[in-house]
């Protein structure tokens, strides 16, 4: 368990650096000056500079950061952020999230480079006593589109949304048949198993293989990224709904602990290249993860930043001032104490669950 706790320390690391790094590219092509760019946090181990900018490498892998001239305080530089035009601010702030987001779609490129089939979201089977099969209702080679508003891309987006967005023993189905898209409303049935024993159950069995094409490949990978974008979406509505609680959020020991056991587990059963393997795909979960939280409209965050940079752009053109310096930087500091306090309670909630 001990290698996985370190590969997943390791891609925390890198993770965080490829964000940074998107802000450091950015802000370079948009001629922005950056005083420092860090690998890790805490103490220096190694420092170089490089025409204007200090190159550091620090204590712990956990993190980095692009320091700006500008970026929190007034400056005369005319190079500094916040003299810059507001869209090549966006660009900056924005670039670190996207970083984020190629890097997980990268590496699920990677994962299915190999694949020789992939399943698809056609029907192929019923259970015996379905009453939904026909014309009017539902046919073997339909292909589910939509279940209860969501768009399903991938035989597992079924149990997915069914699991998140539950309507009873009701189901929302919409299929594609012929390029023609047809709502469909169907309802649990009690059905019998081979075994004699009753069951409870939609009825019907989904997932043909086709072959994985380099275009299906491409196509997965993307269906792949916004199925981990609505994953972060429908956490969110459930911890805004209340169906979950702060309780139930993971920081970076919680996501250690449970890539080491997920590693562990998948090698025992499988060795070790389907443990790496997975945990790779939880990698690509966590990159697109960060992507989308990093763009929140909240404080200390890209997004926060963005939507100050809107305000002040609404600002400038009704009453031709923008918020001052001062203002924005303790919104900013405010947002970065409440976002450390939240991640110092995750932190040891997530600690308390791996004692007890």
């Amino acid at each position: 368990m001990v290698k996985y706790i370190i590969i997943a320390v390791l891609l925390f690391g890198v993770l965080i650096a490829v964000h940074e790094f998107g802000h450091f590219a950015a802000a370079k092509l948009c001629g922005v000056r950056v005083n420092e760019f860090s690998i890790g946090m805490g103490p220096l181990l190694f420092q170089k500079t490089k025409g204007e900018t200090d190159y550091s490498l620090r204590l712990f892998p956990i993190g980095g950061y692009c320091a700006m001239e500008g970026e929190d305080e007034d400056s005369d530089d005319e190079r500094s952020l916040t003299r810059q035009p507001y869209w090549r601010q966006f660009v900056i702030f924005v670039a670190g999230a996207a970083m984020n987001f190629l890097t997980g779609l990268v590496i699920l490129l990677c994962l299915y480079a190999g694949a020789s089939g992939f399943y698809n979201t056609e029907l192929v089977a019923f259970a015996d006593g379905f009453p939904y099969e026909g014309t009017d209702g539902v046919m073997p080679g339909d292909e589910i589109y939509k279940i209860n508003g969501e768009r399903v891309y991938l035989r597992s987006d079924v149990a997915t949304i069914l699991a998140y967005k539950p309507h009873g023993d009701t189901m929302e189905l919409v299929v594609r048949r012929g390029g023609e898209k047809l709502t469909r409303t169907l309802e649990k049935q009690t059905y019998v198993n081979e075994s004699g024993e009753e069951y409870r159950a939609f009825g019907f069995t989904y997932g043909a293989v086709v072959e994985a094409t380099i275009a299906r490949k491409l196509q997965y990978s993307w269906y792949n990224a916004i199925d981990y974008v609505r994953l972060v979406r429908l956490s969110l509505q459930m911890l805004l709904t209340g169906a979950a609680g702060v309780g139930d959020l993971s920081g970076p020991v919680g996501i250690v602990s449970t890539i080491g056991e997920m590693g562990k587990e998948t090698e025992a059963e499988a060795g070790f290249a389907a443990a790496l393997e997975s945990v790779l795909f939880f990698a690509a979960l966590i990159a697109v993860n960060l992507a989308v939280m990093n763009l929140l409209p909240l404080p200390a965050l890209d997004g926060g930043k963005v939507l100050i940079l809107l305000v002040n752009a609404v600002a400038l053109l009704l009453v031709k001032k923008k918020l001052p310096q001062k203002l924005e930087t303790a919104v900013n500091a405010a947002g970065f104490v409440a976002l450390m306090a939240l991640m110092l309670f995750v932190t040891f909630h997530d600690v308390a669950k791996l004692v007890t």
